[in-house]
């Protein structure tokens, strides 16, 4: 179940569901990331993924953990995810998108398509740690809903945004 959008500058991508069979392919991009954006995204250099790593993260259930990527021919492009957190109706989201597609919308889309599928499966709140500096990750959040911030240690920052009703672009 793949959809087709258009980006602000006129191209086209895939938006679905990750799968089993994109290992290989998550590999691949997290290869092409620039260190600065994996530091981003990890807080930590982490140049590859491992087998272990591809696979965790291309295995969920659908449910409590889920991944939607964003496809450019046969490249992965961009990708969302969640975990909920055990017990509770709110979620850690994380979005990194390849250097080359960054700033043409790929983010704001995946991000936004994960929060309207969690509130589905009746995530109530998203939550992001980021690292300050991150100004495009902070400004992304704040697509979905406003953000309340708490600042953590080590220059993290906490955004949390609600996804219920009424309160994102999304919902009617």
């Amino acid at each position: 179940m793949s959809d087709t959008v258009g980006l602000l500058d006129g191209a086209r991508i895939a938006v679905r569901p990750i799968s089993g069979d994109d290992d290989e392919r998550l590999r691949r991009f997290h290869e092409r990331l620039s260190p600065d954006t994996v530091y981003l995204r990890f807080f930590t250099p982490h140049p590859e993924l491992s087998t272990a790593e591809a696979t965790y993260f291309t295995h969920v259930d659908h449910r409590c953990r889920e991944a939607l990527v964003a496809v450019s021919g046969d490249d992965i492009v961009g990708v969302a995810r969640f975990d909920r957190l055990p017990g509770s109706d709110d979620a850690e989201a994380a979005v990194v998108v390849d250097d080359a597609w960054q700033g043409r919308g790929v983010g704001s889309t995946l991000l936004r398509r994960l929060a309207e599928r969690a509130a589905a499966l009746g995530v109530r709140r998203f939550m992001a740690d980021v690292l300050a500096r991150n100004r495009r990750m902070l400004r992304l959040l704040e697509t979905i809903a406003p953000a309340s911030w708490e600042y953590l240690d080590d220059g993290v920052v906490r955004g949390v945004v609600s996804l219920e009703r009424g309160s994102h672009p999304l919902s009617a």
